[in-house]
């Protein structure tokens, strides 16, 4: 698998996507997969706001989440059944704003591909956007994927057998967060300026359908569920508890 980070210029708000991809991305091969920071998806829909004050934040944070907790740190979030830290809202490379996720990554992600295929003239194309996290007790970040389209996210080992014979019953690899830890390797956290990445030769399944939710799982059934079982929110009942 070879990943390629592209250089950029900057990338301004409400400018054409489409547009500044193909100006710096010569050529998608047929069957490769583009990576595109969430960031300038979100600065493409304008989805900025000024940075006047903490308490402006907050309110942000507390207006894009479906949970949060303030911490020592940060503001610890639920969005879109993810945990991340102040609703993903981003000050860095920001000129002075606060950046908000994209509105929504899957729609964003399946309409980009749909010009992109078209433009680059190729039948089978992944898209995924992706998000800086951290995970628990972990220095550095990593990423995760908020939306994709083309690929399946997931690679599921349920059912099969491993060399010893032995049957996998949780066993699932999620394909489009490792391809997004991948990019975020070369493509850099601070003043790279790349915002962009071509991925080919991974071993993903294109498919023209993507199942939204199929990276999520109930709380109920998650490994950290004892650090969420004191959380007696609507959103906590509806997804198991």
């Amino acid at each position: 698998m070879q990943v390629t980070a592209i250089k950029t210029r900057v990338f301004k708000e409400n400018e054409d996507l489409a547009a500044f991809i193909t100006k710096h991305v010569k050529k998608l091969p047929e069957r490769s997969v583009l990576v595109v920071t969430s960031k300038i998806i979100a600065l493409a829909e304008g989805r900025t706001v000024a940075a006047t004050d903490t308490k402006t934040k907050e309110k942000y944070i507390k207006q894009e989440s479906d949970f949060a907790k303030k911490t020592k740190w940060v503001w610890l979030t639920i969005k879109d059944g993810m945990v991340i830290a102040n609703a993903g809202i981003d000050e860095s490379n920001a000129d002075g704003k606060l950046i908000l996720l994209p509105e929504d990554s899957f729609a964003a992600a399946a309409k980009l591909r749909t010009k992109l295929m078209k433009y680059y003239k190729v039948k089978k194309l992944g898209v995924v956007i992706p998000d800086s996290r951290i995970i628990p007790l972990r220095a550095g970040v990593i990423a995760m994927a908020l939306g994709y389209a083309g690929i399946k996210g997931i690679r599921d080992y349920r059912g099969q057998k491993d060399i010893f014979g032995r049957p996998f019953k949780f066993e699932t690899t999620g394909v489009v967060d490792s391809l997004s830890t991948a990019a975020a390797l070369v493509m850099g956290e601070g003043a790279e300026q790349q915002p962009l990445a071509i991925i080919t030769g991974a071993p993903v399944e294109f498919t023209e359908r993507v199942k939204k939710g199929e990276l999520l799982i109930p709380l109920a059934d998650d490994i950290y569920l004892p650090y969420f079982s004191k959380l007696r929110t609507p959103l906590f009942k509806k997804r198991g508890r």
